[in-house]
């Protein structure tokens, strides 16, 4: 027995020894086995555009193995991509989109956007060869964003094209037009003349929908021949199909006849290729051709059995033995694999719904962004006009029995602007939008301002205001100012609101320093009607239920609170409540400020146009362009009451002629106008006028468009509505020639 169990050791340290051999004798350096996998990658290529898919697939299947080996993220996303295109060709889609959806999570996690813009193109093939045009459209849709983001616009054309043959598909032809002239344009610029070719030849399909007839067979017929010239046959396919419809539609039935026989011939030619390529005789011939090379190996290993023939009978024995245990685990083994194979399939398709959802949930993200910018600047505009038209009329000396009707009006419109600014704000603050600007400032200051500035609130309600601020506790630090303002304001102006004849207590106290960085605590206490446990754990939230009933018993948007946790956030604080009905509320939020020696710089309040002589204000000219014509009025007194003249015009052709005739010095700029837009209007401009000065007076929410306004060529934004004050020192700085610095 002992005898037996020493050849069973003997046969497995020889059986181990030649696995470690046959391994490290494989094992290349990465940089021959990544040369090996592009090499594989190439040449499946180049196999898969001459037909040869069995060999291509053999090649990206050997590129796989090695590209798993050193786990090269990217080779294997390109890998999974390439093999999801040739499953596409051999008419195996649903394969097609589990591989495809592989090499989208491996690109995705390795930020290949690129390769990731190739896989959604495909997908989108894919999709859309199974008639599901929808989604073959999201697809497009995703592949066209990331190839514009990497400047790849030769690709975008491809792109553009198979979203404009997809919007036909869907009998969207208006879209359809849209998307195929501009793949036209981008195939001209990058000489794409397949791209090009096909682009006109489903154009003319689509105005032809549109009935625009003669523009349709010319551009169709223009597609076609540039097909003829490169013998594009799969374009010329297509062609000769869509030619037919056009004169068989036209009532050219003899042309279409004529059409319909070559797309017959041509279709015919196509498919006999595929057949041959994809026949069973290839498939048969392909298990031959390993089958012989399996008994080859065979009939090696024979050799070498009989080289060894002084082996024992016990060890051939023990080796039989070996065999059939190895098979039985190859065989658990397969069974598990097949277990696991159905279970990563489940994976892969639920993986892919998760994809296409996330994507539309990308998509609603963005809709809702648009929507609010949308509303709010045609809330904006009507609300320069209110604003305006009131302050106005305060300032001109109205009846006695007026002024309240009037200060009443002018607390509705800056109640809605302070909803519409509270939007936009949480907005940003979701969209992680929101810029930090640190500078210098004096924090015990800031506080006792915002205390000042909320005393008149708290008189009214009867509350007294304390203020405490840590001895020892250094006054200079370095934050956004501006940020640490909003939140303060918000929660003492809301515990005001919620505490009558009662007091409220504001405290800053250190937590711990760490060098030059202090963690602050805030404190703002109030013994007003306080919280219950169940309102408090939707208290932050945006519109919560209980907000809303609040806000109609005392007032407010709901919205501040929102805004606060926001803020809070992003200066990497944190923010909790302590509350008890009947009882007061104290609201905490910790934040961490980095102390300074420096000063806080405090800018004088300056006088702008109070102190120049009207001569001097008698030769400047400014030129207003705006198609409302109460903000035309508004605009036009503004400038009146400020010693200066101003010509109006209510369209950008208008403003355009205007600066070519007669000297400007600043150009007050609408944005949304019938004609040409704003925008158009001052990129015409600085065509022949690169030094006036042209300012954006628009409503349109500065963030989304920035990058918009700088590439037209506006020197500043100035938002309606807008505060005099503003309006007065960037109008002050362009004429007197000081520099401007741009709204952020």
């Amino acid at each position: 027995m002992s005898q037996i169990l020493k050849h069973t050791y003997t046969l497995l340290i020889i059986l181990m020894s030649f696995g470690a051999f046959a391994q490290e004798t494989v094992g290349d350096d990465p940089e021959t086995i990544q040369n090996n996998i592009d090499y594989r990658i190439n040449q499946a290529q180049f196999d898969i555009e001459s037909h040869n898919y069995f060999q291509a697939k053999n090649e990206l299947d050997e590129a796989l193995k090695l590209a798993q080996k050193i786990d090269n993220k990217k080779s294997l996303g390109i890998i999974y991509s390439k093999i999801g295109k040739l499953q596409f060709i051999t008419e195996e889609p649903n394969e097609a989109i589990k591989s495809l959806i592989k090499a989208n999570k491996i690109q995705r996690l390795a930020k290949d956007e690129t390769n990731l813009a190739e896989t959604y193109k495909i997908l989108g093939n894919v999709y859309y060869s199974k008639k599901e045009f929808n989604k073959a459209l999201e697809y497009y849709t995703s592949s066209h964003s990331l190839f514009e983001q990497a400047n790849l616009n030769n690709y975008v054309a491809e792109v553009l094209l198979n979203e404009g043959k997809t919007h036909i598909a869907l009998e969207e032809y208006s879209e359809a037009k849209s998307k195929l002239q501009k793949s036209v344009v981008l195939a001209n610029r990058y000489e794409l003349d397949k791209v090009l070719s096909s682009a006109k030849i489903n154009l003319g399909y689509a105005l032809y929908k549109l009935n625009l007839k003669n523009d349709a067979l010319s551009e169709a017929s223009e597609g076609l021949s540039i097909a003829k010239n490169n013998n594009f046959v799969n374009v010329l396919n297509d062609g000769y199909l869509i030619l037919s419809d056009l004169h068989q539609l036209n009532g050219e039935y003899k042309k279409a006849n004529s059409f319909l026989k070559k797309y017959v011939s041509i279709s015919d030619s196509l498919l006999e290729v595929k057949r041959n390529n994809l026949s069973n005789e290839k498939r048969i011939q392909l298990l031959t051709d390993n089958q012989t090379e399996y008994q080859k190996e065979q009939s090696a290993d024979l050799e070498e059995q009989k080289a060894a023939n002084d082996l024992s009978k016990l060890t051939t024995i023990l080796s039989i033995a070996l065999i059939t245990i190895l098979s039985l685990l190859t065989l658990s083994l397969y069974k598990n694999n097949n277990i696991r194979l159905k279970t990563n399939n489940m994976l892969h398709k639920k993986n892919s719904e998760l994809i296409v959802s996330k994507e539309k949930a990308e998509l609603a993200s963005k809709t809702k962004a648009n929507f609010l910018s949308t509303v709010t600047h045609e809330l904006r505009t009507p609300l320069y006009a209110v604003t305006g038209l009131t302050n106005m009329l305060l300032e001109e000396n109205p009846k006695p029995e007026q002024i309240q009707h009037l200060k009443s009006l002018k607390f509705s419109g800056d109640y809605l602007l302070t909803f519409i600014n509270d939007i936009l704000q949480i907005n940003k603050i979701e969209a992680n939008k929101v810029d930090i600007e640190p500078e210098p400032f004096n924090l015990k200051k800031k506080i006792t301002n915002v205390i000042a500035a909320l005393k008149n609130s708290a008189n009214d309600n009867n509350t007294k205001l304390h203020f405490e601020y840590e001895e020892n506790l250094p006054e200079n630090f370095v934050a956004d100012q501006i940020k640490i303002s909003q939140i303060l304001i918000n929660l003492v102006g809301n515990s005001i609101k919620f505490t009558k004849d009662g007091d409220i207590w504001v405290k800053v106290s250190k937590l711990s320093q760490d060098s030059e960085i202090f963690n602050l605590r805030f404190e703002i206490k109030d013994n007003g009607i306080g919280i219950s446990k169940e309102k408090q754990e939707q208290l932050f939230d945006s519109f919560s239920q209980g907000s809303i009933q609040i806000n109609r018993k005392y007032g407010g948007t709901g919205l501040g609170l929102s805004i606060v946790k926001g803020l809070v956030k992003i200066l990497k604080g944190k923010i909790y409540l302590e509350s008890e009905l009947g009882k007061g509320s104290n609201f905490i939020f910790e934040i961490p400020l980095k102390y300074t020696e420096k000063e806080e710089v405090v800018e004088e309040k300056k006088s702008y146009f109070n102190d120049i002589s009207e001569i001097d204000l008698e030769n400047i000219n400014i030129l207003v362009v705006e198609d409302n014509k109460i903000n035309q009025m508004i605009t036009k007194k503004i400038l009146n009451k400020m010693k200066l003249k101003c010509d109006v015009v209510d369209h950008g052709e208008a403003a355009v002629e205007s600066v070519k005739d007669k000297a400007y010095d600043v150009v007050l700029m609408d944005i949304h106008m019938p004609g040409i837009s704003g925008l158009e209007a001052t990129k015409i401009i600085r065509g022949f006028n690169k030094e006036i000065t042209i300012f954006a007076l628009t409503a349109v929410t500065l963030e989304d468009k920035m990058h918009e306004f700088d590439e037209a060529g506006f020197d500043d934004i100035i938002s309606k509505p807008f505060k005099q004050e503003d309006f007065e020192k960037k109008l002050f700085n362009a004429l007197m020639g000081e520099p401007q610095q741009k709204t952020s």
